[in-house]
């Protein structure tokens, strides 16, 4: 009898400086926030809020939000 491995590969999380990068490279800029909060907007009014430290793995939900706000903003 052979015994065949199964595994299945899943993605990191994404950390919140690299979100924070992606909205900075598509004209977000950071208004400033309360404690570990930042509030990015666009010149096209687009606003989006990223909570946590630099080094934390960024949570499914702010890296859909963060995707979608790009994308709006790209129209």
């Amino acid at each position: 009898m052979r015994l065949v491995a199964s595994y299945s590969v899943v993605a990191m999380p994404r950390k919140i400086r690299q979100l924070i990068s992606d909205l900075e490279k598509a004209d977000f800029t950071n208004k400033g926030g309360k404690g570990n909060h930042r509030n990015y907007k666009h010149p096209k009014g687009m606003r989006v809020t990223i909570s946590g430290k630099l080094g934390d793995d960024a949570k499914p939900y702010q890296e859909k939000e963060v995707k979608r706000r790009i994308e709006e903003s790209q129209l």
